[in-house]
């Protein structure tokens, strides 16, 4: 098939770690780069954000990534991009028009409105995966939502329009619901795992030898994922260093309002010495950190997905994460991790205390998890879901048309 993947703010090339640059960037990446294996040409249509990148830049083998001239050509927050949507889904439809895919799959809100936009002339089916819902956020985050207040009527029209919506786990599907989707017209279809680079064997990340024990975080640095959580919990976990992970590169970290407040955090609890930030790292760099690591935490408020519990089982790690979202169907409590309530520092602290207390429950966890992401999460089986929607999706606008004809 010619497959169409739109997504406006996360480019499969960018560095992790960033505000804007996390599961969603991992995702299309890694979807893409599996279509292609298949023998899919697959084009990622995402924004410029650098003056000096080519149109087209060959991403995997049958993948190019293009960068569409929307708005400033550098990097912008995303929730800045809103005003830049038209002219994006005007360059799509220019394109579209010379290139014609057979489908178009969107990523995150705004680029489900370019992809209806662009595609709804040119009569493609689109599909459309949220990756995080409007609603959802303004309830964890109130007045802190930076949203733009058109970002749930659009998702309501998307939920109306698109042919087909990819829900990533089941409280999605829920929310989905609550916002009017035929569930007719709704796939579950989880995250994936890369297991060439994910897995319990390999290098590890040096130990520093003054701790006996290492808690690591892989992160975006943004508050909503409760990283200041379990930096409060540490007061609860005596000999144990807390590695963080992600934000801007390492050089940087001092100039981030979000590490200055974490930093703050920690020095209000004494455990400053104890915490140590290590900035955004390459795709192959995460591994050896997490193989490092006694026991890997992710404890969002909230959280659509989330990838990176999945990469944390894959390297074999327990895994202490919030009851949340794609969590509740990812690590399943006291099997491959335990669950704690999101916003609870001292439930954190207790879980970590007891895993860092029992090696054969830390030895067991982690087994069960590697076992359960390759039988349930590997990227050949999310590409055979998705592709699976995108043929229902190619069979009902078929339909669709012939009854246009008939009518």
């Amino acid at each position: 098939m010619r497959i169409a993947l739109v997504s406006e703010h996360a480019s499969p090339l960018a560095l992790l770690g960033g505000a804007d640059a996390g599961g969603q960037n991992v995702y299309v990446a890694a979807l893409a780069s599996e279509l292609g294996r298949r023998g899919h040409r697959v084009v990622v249509h995402t924004r410029r954000a650098d003056a000096h990148t080519p149109r087209r830049v060959r991403f995997t083998p049958n993948v190019v990534v293009d960068h569409v001239d929307a708005g400033p050509p550098t990097t912008i927050p995303k929730d800045d991009i809103w005003p830049h949507i038209g002219g994006f889904a005007a360059d799509l439809r220019r394109v579209w028009r010379r290139d014609r895919p057979q489908v178009v799959h969107s990523h995150f809100w705004m680029s489900g409105i370019a992809a209806l936009d662009a595609a709804t002339p040119l009569d493609l089916p689109v599909l459309h995966t949220y990756h995080a819902l409007g609603n959802v956020k303004r309830r964890h985050q109130g007045d802190a939502d930076t949203s733009p207040p058109d970002r749930e009527p659009a998702e309501r029209r998307i939920v109306a329009e698109a042919d087909r919506i990819v829900a990533t786990c089941s409280d999605e599907a829920f929310e989905l619901r609550q916002l009017g989707a035929d569930m007719r017209r709704v796939s579950i279809v989880p995250c994936g795992v890369n297991l060439t680079n994910f897995g319990p064997d390999g290098p590890a990340a040096p130990r520093d030898p003054r701790f006996t024990h290492r808690v690591v975080v892989v992160s975006r640095l943004v508050p909503r994922k409760g990283i200041d959580d379990v930096v409060r919990a540490l007061t609860g976990v005596p000999d144990t260093e807390l590695v963080v992970a992600g934000g801007p590169k390492r050089d940087h970290l001092d100039a981030d309002a979000e590490v200055r407040r974490l930093r703050a955090v920690a020095t209000q609890h004494g455990v400053a010495d104890r915490v140590r930030f290590v900035g955004a790292l390459e795709r192959h760099e995460v591994p050896p950190l997490l193989r490092s690591a006694d026991v890997a935490v992710t404890v969002p408020w909230y959280e659509p997905f989330g990838i990176v519990p999945l990469e944390i089982m894959a390297c074999g790690v327990p895994v202490v994460a919030s009851a949340v979202g794609g969590m509740i169907d990812t690590v399943v409590d006291g099997v491959t991790g335990l669950h704690v309530p999101p916003r609870d520092p001292q439930a954190v602290a207790a879980a970590v205390r007891r895993l860092l207390a029992d090696a054969a429950l830390r030895e067991r966890l982690g087994g069960a998890g590697v076992e359960r992401v390759r039988q349930r999460y590997t990227w050949n089986r999310v590409a055979d879901a998705v592709v699976d929607a995108y043929q229902q999706a190619l069979a009902s606008g078929m339909v669709r048309r012939a009854r246009a004809v008939n009518s």
